[in-house]
């Protein structure tokens, strides 16, 4: 006998008690943004026709067998309604009082068995409780459920409530299979009876939900959720559409990666790397560029928590079934999860980059000179990561040619017998590094420089430390313990002893220096390294390089943040040993061409000096060699 012989046509019923505490949650705590309410129902639109569409294979008949699977959603500006339709499986006379009534369904006694721990306005909640009905109550003051099951006995119901406490539930025959829910918006809600923000609602939130959203008879969602396919079903033309929708962007992208995991989580990801750097053309600081979807409903836009910072410049998306979310689906809760998404997929993309600069290596210098710079990002704030971002950086080095990039992994591969340190310098271009005082003496021994041509470039170097086991030294610094150079024979030493001053006359010299910079320098030393410069000067403590001070200048630092420098004079070169003899004669005069000495090995070195003071003492100079 039909259940609708037995019952009233129509019953005013209350809300079960826990299902009256659950709408005050919902409506006044839980949700922060209003226009979630209609991807909730949206989503349930397609659970249900998700559900049909399985249970149509294992049954014989079912109503309304020749409906389209969709969702419509119809509005009236005028009667200031909302009607979100769907053709899916439906609900009889008691699922439409078991679902939306009482708890007595899927896992709604669970989330109150959460809610029940404490009296509390955040909830630990998942999205799984199917409770997202009750957010139309954010905006409507009565909501209508018309629904008609896919079963061939049954008939239309409607429930109706104003979510005070009752709802009835009334006969309504003649309608077709599914449900449609209609608001009668609140008065604060109008804008949701809006076309133009339906439509963004939409295209936001729910863009890839598998089946057609209609909006005046067009569909919405045009762009499919391609993610979730297979490669070899989606063509280049595809991939293109989709990162051109998903980045708003107007090019193809650099590159793509595309993969599914099952374990140790489920996941499918699909992440693009565009070929522009806008950070680098002035826009700007790059917003993370990856939404985070849960069985391709949006959880999360360019979520800033699901890889990490220094990733920001990968546009595209990562959907989990596994994903713990509280009931409005916009914060995630289990942050060991998140965690473990990060971990997963930020591996996967150091790995897919690995592999780039193995198979395609004009492509992945490409990519580095656009995105180089994340990565040294990367091994400065990252310490999880450093050692696999650090096979991954390129530089150019004394032994390579302008313009050609050299990993660190290469380096070491050069390196001769018994060296135990890579070195690298800074400088603002190559041509400035290799007429410069530093390399001098790796250039007599022939030992391979890196060139980092970055500011950015020396932080990445000091954090990262060493690669390989091999210590990472700035070229720049005092303390360096260098061999001899190997073509250097017993009568090459002699020679240069021959033009160097003794070491009295050196020490003489260095002090008397030393008392003309005053507190500029900490001390004045003869270099046992310079071959063709007259001086240049050194960080004694060899931490804080040229590069670095520049930008802790810049940022107002002052100079006491750096202590004292080591000037370093050639007593060899013409200049110093000529500088002895003026000494003597003009002491004003030679007083002045040390500081011009400093002066100019500051510059050398990248860093300011006062331009009006330099300038000054290089026309005094000037005169007074016009003068005589």
């Amino acid at each position: 006998m039909s259940s609708e012989k037995t019952t009233p046509q129509t019953e005013t019923k209350e809300f079960q008690a826990e299902v009256k505490k659950m709408l005050d949650i919902v409506i006044h705590s839980l949700y922060t943004e209003k226009e979630i309410f209609l991807r909730e129902l949206i989503s349930n639109a397609a659970d249900a026709l998700e559900k049909f569409r399985h249970q149509s294979v294992m049954e014989q008949e079912v109503f309304d067998s020749h409906v389209p699977l969709e969702i419509t959603i119809e509005f009236d500006e005028k009667a200031n309604t909302l009607t979100i339709s769907d053709s899916g499986i439906g609900m009889d006379r008691g699922e439409l009082e078991a679902n939306l009534g009482t708890i007595a369904h899927s896992g709604s006694k669970t989330f109150f068995s959460k809610l029940s721990e404490a009296d509390r306005k955040e909830v630990n909640l998942i999205g799984q409780f199917g409770v997202g009905f009750y957010a139309a109550f954010m905006v409507a003051k009565k909501v209508s459920v018309k629904s008609r099951s896919f079963r061939m006995d049954d008939m239309g119901h409607e429930w109706l409530s104003d979510g005070n406490g009752t709802f009835t539930i009334a006969m309504c025959p003649g309608i077709r299979r599914g449900t449609s829910i209609t608001l009668e918006l609140t008065d604060e809600a109008k804008e949701y009876a809006n076309e133009a923000t339906i439509r963004r609602i939409i295209k936001q939130y729910s863009s890839f939900v598998p089946f057609p959203i209609k909006l005046k008879g067009e569909a919405i969602n045009t762009v499919q959720a391609i993610w979730t396919l297979g490669k070899s079903e989606i063509s280049e033309e595809a991939y293109a559409e989709f990162y051109k929708f998903i980045a708003n962007a107007y090019d193809e992208p650099l590159t793509r990666l595309h993969f599914s995991a099952d374990a140790p989580l489920a996941i499918k990801t699909l992440l693009f790397i565009p070929k522009e750097n806008f950070e680098t053309m002035g826009f700007g600081r790059m917003e993370p560029g990856v939404n985070l979807y849960c069985q391709r409903v949006l959880i999360e836009q360019h979520s800033k928590t699901i890889l990490p910072e220094w990733l920001r410049f990968l546009r595209g998306v990562i959907d989990s079934e596994d994903l713990p979310l509280n009931i409005s689906r916009q914060a995630l809760q289990d942050s060991a999860l998140v965690a473990k998404i990060n971990k997963v997929v930020t591996k996967r993309v150091l790995k897919f980059l690995e592999e780039m600069a193995k198979s395609e290596p004009e492509k992945y210098i490409e990519f580095w000179k656009n995105f180089g710079m994340f990565l040294k990002e990367g091994v400065i704030s990252d310490f999880a990561y450093r050692e696999e971002t650090a096979k991954l950086l390129r530089f150019e080095s004394s032994k390579t040619e302008d313009g050609v990039f050299t990993s660190l992994a290469e380096y070491v591969e050069r390196m001769p017998e018994g060296q135990k340190e890579i070195f690298y310098i800074n400088g603002p271009s190559r041509e400035a590094i290799e007429n410069g005082p530093y390399i001098e003496a790796f250039k007599k021994r022939n030992i391979e420089v890196i060139y980092t041509l970055e500011p950015i470039d020396d932080f990445a170097m000091s954090h990262l430390g060493s690669f390989d086991e091999k210590k990472l030294v700035s070229a720049d610094r005092g303390n360096l313990d260098l061999p001899e150079a190997p073509t250097e024979t017993e009568a090459d030493k002699e020679k240069a002893q021959s033009e160097a001053m003794d070491a009295k006359e050196s020490e003489t010299l260095t002090g008397w220096m030393k008392e003309v910079l005053g507190e500029q320098v900490k001390e004045v030393i003869a270099s046992k390294r310079l071959t063709d410069s007259p001086a240049m000067v050194v960080n004694p403590d060899g931490f804080v390089t040229s590069s670095m001070e520049r930008i802790m200048r810049a940022s107002g630092q002052g100079l006491q943040q750096f202590g004292g420098k080591n000037l370093e004079i050639n007593t060899s070169h013409p200049l110093i040993k000529g500088l002895a003899g003026l000494k003597e004669k003009d002491g004003e005069v030679a007083a002045s061409v040390v500081e011009q000495i400093f002066d100019n090995a500051m510059i050398q070195a990248g860093l300011m000096v006062e331009p009006r003071n330099m300038v000054a003492r290089s026309y005094r100079i000037l005169e007074r060699l016009v003068g005589k």
